[in-house]
């Protein structure tokens, strides 16, 4: 599944082809994605103007001159196409302008396409309980230590809780519990603030690189300009079960919920 990473660099992809451009044209050519898409989509957005490109959470944002916002979530493989030679069987959602065509391209159909009046996306129910932007000043050692005060749950558990802090998905969360050297097992009310301190650093940094890469190319997705994400070949314990890490000791792999877990228990403690 397109995880943070992934959806910024989507957003920024996008934005040197839509912002600023007028939307001449919207083409649905399904009633729907995991859900249906808002009624009148197309005359909404027909006619405006793309005044910025954002993200929250996993969710990408194109907001409009007519105080809107489409909020756009690519689900497990979705992704967007600019000027594909020709539509294929999976471009869903086209949008026009002057100069480019945009498909949201989905196999699976499990992202979805919603148009949220701009003023009101804090409250948006998808949004209103999500926690800090794990890139943004908000996040600190602070909110961490209170996010964890006396919680026995896992640390890696809460730090998927949207709630705690939103966007973080498994495959950076692994990577950054690693940098910090905290066991993911670990009750994450045991968590020293000088720990907690490496851990805001560690999820900054892995973030940072899979944005600076591409992101992780899993599954069906690539970038807009249609390039693969390359981060995967930066991983350090993910997908490494069994592999050497770097202190001697060996990956090792747990499923905790359905999700793969990889750490090493030599140095995360």
């Amino acid at each position: 599944m397109p995880e943070l990473p992934e959806v910024e660099t989507t957003v920024r992809g996008l934005e040197p082809v839509l912002k600023g451009a007028r939307i001449e044209r919207v083409t649905l050519r399904r009633a729907d994605l995991r859900r249906p898409f808002p009624e009148g989509l197309g005359q909404r957005l027909t006619g405006a103007t793309v005044t910025g490109l954002g993200r929250r959470a996993k969710y990408g944002l194109i907001d409009t001159d007519r105080g809107d916002t489409l909020v756009f979530h690519l689900g497990m493989s979705g992704r967007w196409r600019i000027d594909p030679e020709e539509l294929g069987k999976h471009d869903h959602f086209v949008i026009e302008t002057a100069k480019h065509r945009l498909a949201l391209n989905d196999a699976r159909r499990f992202g979805s396409v919603d148009l949220v009046p701009t003023g009101g996306l804090a409250e948006w129910p998808a949004f209103a309980a999500l926690g800090p932007e794990p890139l943004g000043a908000e996040f600190d050692a602070a909110h961490l230590a209170q996010a964890f005060e006396d919680r026995i749950a896992p640390v890696k558990a809460l730090l998927l809780d949207q709630r705690v802090v939103a966007g973080l998905g498994n495959i950076y969360v692994c990577e950054a519990l690693y940098l910090a050297r905290i066991a993911p097992t670990r009750a994450a009310g045991t968590i020293s603030r000088k720990q907690l301190t490496k851990l805001v650093d560690a999820v900054r940094e892995v973030l940072t690189a899979a944005i600076r890469a591409g992101g992780s190319t899993l599954r069906d997705y690539a970038r807009p300009d249609g390039e693969l994400g390359y981060f995967a070949k930066e991983w350090r314990v993910y997908g490494r079960e069994g592999e050497p890490c770097a202190c001697g000791g060996l990956v090792e792999r747990r499923v905790d919920s359905g999700r793969s877990t990889f750490w090493c228990p030599r140095c995360q403690k």
